[in-house]
């Protein structure tokens, strides 16, 4: 069993700042892969940024310069810095990785953690 819990959600101003975090527990072995994607109301969940193993890093267009994703591997965690952060930011935010367990490798999801930015 793996779980994804994620944490550091909330309300912040425009301009202001979050961390989210993101840990992953249970049977795992590997991860290959860690990220974050959104989704706002009544749109699709989208790509925020992803961080591999080896340090490859892809993030959507709208984030470049604003968001950094970091990854501790000894504590399978990930972490999403943003700032500058913009009323279009206000979604939630899931995290995903790619693990590989005891059955093989699999996408797995969290709960998801909610970011409001209004003033």
């Amino acid at each position: 069993q793996v779980q994804l819990v994620e944490s550091g959600g909330g309300l912040v101003q425009p301009g202001g700042s979050l961390r989210l975090s993101c840990a992953a527990s249970g049977s795992i072995r590997s991860i290959s892969r860690m990220g974050w994607y959104r989704q706002a109301p009544g749109k699709q969940r989208e790509l925020v940024a992803t961080l591999t193993t080896s340090g490859s890093t892809n993030y959507a267009d709208s984030e470049k310069g604003r968001f950094t994703i970091s990854r501790d591997n000894a504590k399978n965690t990930v972490y999403l810095q943003m700032n500058s952060l913009k009323p279009e930011d206000t979604a939630v935010y899931y995290c995903n990785a790619r693990i590989r367990g005891g059955l093989g490798e699999y996408g797995y999801w969290g709960q998801g953690t909610q970011v409001t930015v209004s003033s």
